[in-house]
């Protein structure tokens, strides 16, 4: 077995980790909402029509915050037709996902729901067929006190105090021509300024994210991000980041490569903020907010099929991804790229949270399981808190199409001072053989090993859709401390973290 070196030195830190890290994403798109979270006649919900094992279930995956109501739902969105008495609300055309809105759920269950699961919100706003004024409207509905039209609609429907959302995207995807009202960068930018002047004018409090490149394969990347930060600069608070893979065709080696370029399509938007900054002169130094992220298994031709066939339903059964446990392979490893980007980057959304690329899925009328890319994300939300460590990793690497050097053990480490530990993550890339990890640990003392779990499964095409317990992490013994190395043997394509006291 080739063995991985990796030296975490106490001294050499990246930054907190903050724990809006670990969102996820409520799209008004298929089941996402109705029968996701909210069904009011399935036997598991309570008096509000949720979903009681759902939020059971998010409170365990520790969510901490959640962006709604999309997505490209929100570009042709009246956020007014979701408030107010449920049987005076309009059925409409919604056009991102050609389906009947029924807008039974809205802003105040959103909330409502938000306070039952224990997140922060992220609201967005309809920059598509919409601007300055309906998003000054909706921040008034929710933020302002009373005594206006907007506010003490609110009070009319049973809301007295202002809810007080801190965080607001300014549009969704406006770079995508798929887009509701798309806009080229010029056009974007002055109205995400405009609008953002307007609205911190109402509220000084509030956090803005603008929109940055949806994906790293656009071709008005990275010249959209440069040209949206020259206008907007200094309104916005985030940059918002989008990336979904797919690839599975590419094969096991390829497809978990794919990491590599999300590292890349972070650096590069980092560094053009920087030329940005420095243009402006600014003392600011922008931050990130990646709202979307997850990986892709059903080709976007196959949506729009399924959208086309049978169009102008409500809540349609539609793009419902089963995920395998190679997906879930990519998806940690996506969840350490953007850790080990905690110095810039702030909020992150994992998209979505029910039925549609979703950790948690649900039957209809029944119960609900977890996917795969469950596992991941809830030793992350519930472990990886403290520090992220700058750590140097030599070891054995291999080439595919796209990359020439690609390590077989990606790896991130936290500190974790007020629980006296470190906490290591590793997914292991090769496909046929175990790998063993040399974790030296410079100015630590370590003095047991905690925990120790691994997830693999005898196929990596194996999910849990038909078994809902056929892959899910186990505690394992595979991890030894010898003064100050921590041994660590892995088995191929395996997520794995191993907690370890230290003093």
């Amino acid at each position: 077995m080739e063995i991985t070196k990796i030296i975490c030195n106490k001294n050499f830190q990246i930054d907190k980790v903050d724990s809006r890290l670990f969102g996820s994403f409520l799209e008004h798109m298929g089941r996402v909402i109705y029968s996701g979270i909210y069904e009011p006649d399935n036997i598991n919900s309570d008096e509000d029509g949720f979903r009681k094992d759902v939020l059971e279930q998010v409170k365990q995956m520790n969510v901490t915050t959640i962006r709604y109501p999309g997505g490209n739902f929100v570009s042709a969105y009246h956020w007014e037709d979701g408030v107010g008495p449920k049987e005076k609300r309009p059925h409409k055309i919604e056009l991102a996902w050609k389906s009947i809105e029924t807008n039974e759920f809205g802003t105040n269950e959103f909330m409502k729901w938000a306070k039952k699961a224990n997140i922060n919100p992220i609201f967005t706003v309809n920059l598509g067929t919409r601007g300055v004024e309906d998003a000054a409207h909706y921040l008034e509905y929710c933020n302002f006190p009373g005594g206006t039209e907007y506010s003490d609609l609110r009070k009319m429907h049973g809301v007295d105090k202002p809810y007080g959302i801190k965080l607001w995207c300014l549009g969704n995807e406006m770079d995508g021509s798929w887009q509701v009202g798309h806009k080229s960068a010029e056009e974007y930018g002055k109205l995400a300024a405009e609008t953002g002047k307007v609205m911190k004018i109402i509220d000084p409090e509030i956090e803005l994210i603008v929109c940055g490149s949806s994906l790293s394969s656009m071709e008005t990347y990275p010249e959209w991000d440069m040209e949206v930060l020259d206008k907007a600069y200094d309104i916005a608070d985030y940059l918002a980041l989008h990336q979904y893979y797919a690839g599975q065709e590419k094969g096991t080696p390829g497809f978990l490569a794919q990491s590599l370029d999300m590292e890349e399509y972070i650096h590069t938007i980092r560094s053009a903020a920087q030329v940005i900054k420095q243009k402006k002169k600014s003392k600011k130094d922008m931050k990130f907010s990646v709202d979307e992220w997850g990986v892709w298994a059903v080709p976007s031709n196959t949506v729009n099929n399924e959208l086309n066939e049978e169009p102008w339903q409500i809540a349609p059964a539609i793009s419902e991804q089963i995920y395998t446990l190679e997906d879930a392979l990519l998806f940690a490893e996506m969840q350490m790229v953007i850790l080990r980007n905690a110095d810039a980057i702030k909020i992150a959304c994992q998209s979505l949270l029910t039925n549609i690329s979703a950790c948690i899925m649900t039957e209809k009328g029944g119960n609900h399981w977890v996917q795969t890319i469950y596992y991941p994300f809830y030793y992350f939300a519930n472990y990886a808190k403290g520090i992220v460590m700058k750590t140097m990793s030599d070891g054995p690497a291999y080439s595919c199409k796209e990359f020439p050097k690609v390590s077989y053990i990606d790896s991130l480490s936290v500190w974790n001072k007020e629980e006296n530990e470190l906490v290591f993550f590793a997914v292991n890339r090769d496909e046929f053989s175990k790998q063993v990890i040399s974790l030296q640990l410079s100015d630590f003392v370590s003095e047991k090993v905690i925990e120790s779990i691994s997830m693999t499964a005898d196929d990596k095409k194996m999910t849990n859709q038909y078994n809902h317990e056929a892959v899910k992490p186990k505690t394992v013994n595979n991890a030894k401390i010898n003064n100050q190395e921590v041994k660590i043997e892995l088995e191929p394509l395996s997520f794995n973290m191993v907690r370890i006291k230290i003093k």
